[in-house]
């Protein structure tokens, strides 16, 4: 599957692994929760990095205390219209301090591709090949946003009232 990172088609060194198959010595695996849990003492011993995978009904808290481990995290769209990974990449970044590759995968129409980026997300695999291009496009129609996100874009109230802004959000927020 094509991979779009940082807004353009990019090589993928990761391997989804399946739970039943054999983890090569060669490869950067991206493996299920369920398998990190099962395996956890043989998948920490590995001398290669490793990548995680969440279904969207699989709560980031549950590798909360150790997302350092992994060099990437694969949260699931299993269509369009379930939005629980976009809050899941919040959580990643904000609250339990991601750093690593955020990757979108399944069923994510282009439109959404701007928001995930806003949400934290560095990555995305195309499911339909043939719109690998539009991916890429849509990185750059959106030129000013009004919230603040995780991305590093001032919304346009803050560009508007200048750097004290921030501030004063935060006072109001309680941030």
């Amino acid at each position: 599957m094509p991979l779009i990172k940082d807004g353009r088609l990019a090589e993928d060194r990761w391997t989804p692994v399946a739970d039943d198959e054999a983890i090569g010595a060669d490869i950067d695996p991206i493996v299920s929760l369920e398998r990190w849990q099962a395996e956890h003492e043989t998948l920490s011993g590995r001398n290669r990095p490793i990548g995680l995978r969440l279904r969207s009904d699989q709560s980031p808290a549950a590798v909360a205390e150790e997302v350092e481990r992994f060099d990437v995290i694969a949260l699931e769209f299993p269509k369009f219209t379930d939005g629980r990974s976009y809050s899941h990449a919040r959580l990643l970044r904000e609250r339990y301090g991601f750093r690593g590759e955020l990757r979108a995968v399944g069923k994510v129409l282009r439109d959404q591709f701007t928001f995930l980026l806003r949400c934290g997300f560095d990555s995305l695999e195309v499911a339909d090949e043939r719109l690998a291009e539009a991916f890429e496009e849509a990185t750059s129609e959106i030129s000013h946003v009004y919230q603040r996100a995780t991305d590093p874009g001032a919304p346009i109230w803050a560009r508007r009232h200048g750097p004290a802004a921030l501030g004063s959000e935060a006072a109001c927020t309680g941030s």
